[in-house]
């Protein structure tokens, strides 16, 4: 062997590891005998299927016998019966398996499995008719028996299918799980909720309630109208209906805010349907029936404004919505969007509510070339990069701090942002040219008792005073009362506190607000745009002031509560900068019509010295930039004359009063 030569290789032969392969194949034999017990499952099932059927095809004979010879059958035809049995169920079971029968889903059974029925009952009664009455058999019973065997077999075997499938539908007829729905309205959407309540299976109509006495006692759809409604509340002790359904879409509020009254004693949450028109349409049904809302209840019907008007503004124009992400900016985008903009330009500070506006907007599939723009109103150099890179021709400014005792405790920053912010964007929409420029302002800015409501007015002033000296563009102001549903509204407030089972604040049991729906506010601010011709204010018609406390009572009564017995209301105080109602005009300021319905125009000359207004709002700004606050209320009170602020220095220190930051 030579030196570097290496031994052999010393090779190993490994030992079969019989464990290893046993572990191997175990999910094969696994896979296999899984397979085998599914068929020998579905073998059985099928087995079972076949078995039942069979059954059938001697019950109907002898069904047939009984009825042929009306329970008198001579012994002779049992016997023939009996020993022409065997050959029936062969014949029968081949037929069966031929035409199959035997297989398919009962619970899926159509017309498709009755022709089967049909042509293997037939087929298998033409060779038993041959077998039987053929010359080398004799006739063993009448033929009238085959006939009748024939059609019994055929209705056995369909009926059984017909039982399995409603099976499944039996537990959801029976009434306890029903909900039991007394109907308030018998008329047509009254007739077509309860055909649907009637195909659903999920509710029970216990009764019409109808002021037509002609069809008391009467019965629409197999149910009764018990009474009117002077009869409602004995007739909900009666029946005792799990809900109430308002069914009258083309009922006034009035009316609706009574029936809420009448139902005023009982735990029965409240429910109401769209318009009649969609139930016309097909368009509603018992998924559709909703909680009674606030606004069912608003003391006037809400205001459709000419939106074709609008659209020619809108149409193919560059627009920028400043506080996009809040609850009237996005509402604005929603609806600028559908007019078909060229541009949409959001600018927000908060990119939370940015981005879920911007999302919004996409799903909706509405959107044309949206621009989304952080950025704060009051940061003049970012707002003017925005306006010479987009040139927007119409702008609609919702950025501003809008709740009472927050800005009574930070009366500077309410400075900053409805202030100058609200002069930032209106002096770039001049400096641009934008040919519109609608402020965002708000009735607590007429005689204001609070910061924020007299930071509007100066912020009013200041658009007024742009608007005057600018031949390019009209700049106006909307005003409007607290907006339902708005973040941070007394709906949402007070809702939160009936899910916690109260108590309900409220800060004053007469304090009064004007109220109206965020969609109508957009379409006042919208429609504003198209009635602009110089430095205005436009205000709407939301009818009579509501109280407070009555929303809070009929808010409990809509959740299915008794106020004050289930759900405490608890009076907490006006807070500083609070009033117990609002105005719509001044001193010195008159309505006057706008040409357009619901809407007014605020007559008033605007005769400060706009140097000297100028001067006054730059101390301010100046002031507020040092967080000077008592300087700030004081000056606040010399530009605007009838700001009658409450004593400098009172904050809020208990959690009650923080938690009371709702209207």
């Amino acid at each position: 062997m030579l030196p570097w030569s290496a031994p052999p290789p010393t090779v190993s032969v490994p030992v079969e590891d019989t464990s290893s392969r046993r572990s191997f194949a175990y999910p094969r034999e696994v896979v296999r005998e899984l397979v085998s017990e599914l068929a020998s499952r579905a073998t059985t099932k099928r087995l079972a299927v076949m078995l039942a059927q069979l059954v059938l095809v001697p019950a109907s004979t002898i069904t047939a016998v009984l009825l042929r010879f009306d329970n008198a059958v001579p012994p002779e035809i049992w016997t023939a019966v009996l020993s022409t049995m065997p050959a029936l169920l062969g014949v029968r079971g081949v037929a069966f398996v031929a035409f199959g029968v035997d297989g398919g889903l009962w619970r899926y059974s159509g017309v498709l499995d009755l022709c089967r029925i049909l042509l293997a009952v037939a087929s298998s009664t033409v060779l038993l008719y041959v077998f039987i009455y053929s010359p080398l058999t004799p006739a063993l019973y009448p033929r009238s028996v085959v006939i009748i065997d024939a059609l019994l077999l055929v209705c056995l075997l369909g009926g059984l299918r017909l039982v399995w499938r409603m099976l499944p539908y039996i537990g959801r007829l029976t009434p306890k799980r029903r909900r039991r729905v007394l109907i308030i309205g018998a008329g047509d959407a009254g007739d077509m909720i309860v055909r649907e309540m009637r195909k659903g299976g999920i509710y029970q109509p216990v009764g019409f309630i109808d002021d037509d006495r002609s069809k008391v006692g009467r019965s629409i759809d197999g149910v009764k109208v018990l009474g009117t409604r002077a009869d409602l509340a004995t007739i909900v002790a009666a029946t005792k209906p799990d809900e109430a359904l308002v069914a009258i879409p083309s009922a006034p509020p009035a009316l609706v805010r009574n029936f809420v009254q009448l139902l005023q004693g009982f735990k029965i949450p409240i429910t109401t349907l769209p318009s009649l028109s969609e139930l016309v349409n097909g368009k509603v049904g018992v998924k559709e029936i909703r909680p009674m809302a606030i606004e069912d209840l608003l003391p006037r019907s809400p205001v459709a404004l000419n939106r074709e008007k609008v659209r020619e503004l809108i149409s193919g124009k560059r627009v920028l919505v400043t506080g996009a992400g809040g609850s009237i900016g996005s509402e604005l985008c929603r609806q600028i969007a559908s007019f078909n903009p060229a541009e949409l330009i959001l600018l927000e500070r908060y990119e939370n509510s940015l981005y879920a506006i911007v999302n919004d907007l996409m799903d909706r599939q509405i959107a044309p070339s949206v621009h989304a723009v952080i950025g704060d109103v009051t940061d003049a150099a970012r707002v003017n990069e925005v306006f010479e890179r987009h040139r927007p021709h119409i702008v609609f400014h919702a950025a501003a701090h809008k709740h009472v005792p927050l800005m009574e405790a930070n009366p500077s920053e309410a400075v900053k942002n409805n202030i100058v912010g609200t002069r930032t964007v209106a002096e770039a929409s001049q400096r641009y040219r934008a040919t519109r420029f609608v402020l965002i302002s708000t009735d607590k800015a007429v005689n204001p008792t609070s910061v924020m409501g007299a930071t509007k007015r100066v912020a009013e002033l200041i658009v007024q005073g742009i608007g005057t000296n600018n031949d390019d563009g009209c700049f106006v102001a909307v005003r409007f009362g607290n907006v339902l549903g708005s973040n941070g509204s007394v709906i949402p407030r007070m809702m939160d506190q009936i899910r916690a089972g109260g108590p309900v604040t409220v800060t004053h049991p007469e304090i009064r607000r004007y109220f109206m729906l965020i969609p109508e506010a957009v379409e006042l601010v919208l429609q504003a745009a198209v009635l602009a011709t110089g430095q205005e204010i436009f205000v709407l018609d939301m009818g009579e002031q509501v109280k407070i406390l009555d929303i809070a009572r009929n808010l409990i009564r809509l959740s299915g509560f008794i106020p004050d017995q289930d759900i405490p209301i608890s009076f907490i105080g006006l807070r500083p900068g609070e009033k117990l109602d609002e105005q719509l005009v001044g001193e010195g300021e008159e309505l006057e019509p706008s040409g357009v319905e619901k809407i007014r125009r605020v007559s008033v000359p605007f005769t400060i010295d706009a140097d000297r207004f100028e001067d006054s709002v730059a101390a301010l700004i100046e002031m507020a930039a040092l967080g000077q606050h008592g300087e700030v209320i004081r000056h606040l009170r010399r530009i605007v004359p009838t700001f009658n602020c409450r004593p400098v220095g009172r904050r809020y220190e208990s959690k009650s009063s923080e938690a009371a930051y709702v209207h």
